[in-house]
């Protein structure tokens, strides 16, 4: 498995500290980020996952922990919007250039707008999709906000 991506790319060009962690990824896993955080031991609610979604159409990305689950109204008001969907998995690949199950907040093909879960700030470090499957990068959660240009608000349920 290759350590470097775009993802890992960015975070290198922007400056920021990071650690790199890598776990068997289970393509059959039901919940990706759930599994991740038991592969690597550690616990989901410092595991964020990477949603791409659609507001009013425009494509967003959400970060959220991986044991939660993303209110759609939330999001598009977050987004300053009136209506959110998920993405379709091909359309995510396309817009982001990483496959299902390795999608980064960092490094996408097209950046847009990224929507962080407000109560990550209060964690010490995060974990994020490091740009592919079993690959997640380890951060201080302000250092993920600042290189994401990233809006804090509360997303989950």
């Amino acid at each position: 498995m290759s350590k470097t991506t775009p993802a890992t790319l960015a975070l290198d060009a922007a400056g920021i500290a990071y650690a790199l962690a890598s776990y068997d990824y289970d393509p059959g896993a039901d919940r990706v980020g759930l599994q991740a955080a038991e592969a690597m031991g550690v616990s989901p609610r410092i595991v964020y996952k990477t949603l791409m979604a659609l507001v009013d159409g425009k494509p967003v990305c959400a970060v959220v922990p991986s044991d939660e689950e993303v209110n759609m109204k939330k999001l598009a008001a977050a987004a300053g919007g009136k209506a959110a969907q998920m993405m379709k998995p091909i359309d995510a690949e396309r817009q982001t250039g990483y496959r299902v199950g390795g999608i980064s907040p960092f490094g996408q093909k097209r950046q847009v707008t990224t929507i962080i879960e407000e109560t990550s700030i209060l964690e010490e470090e995060i974990f994020l999709n490091g740009g592919q499957r079993g690959l997640q990068v380890r951060l201080k959660p302000d250092a993920a906000i600042r290189t994401l240009s990233a809006i804090q608000a509360d997303l989950i349920r």
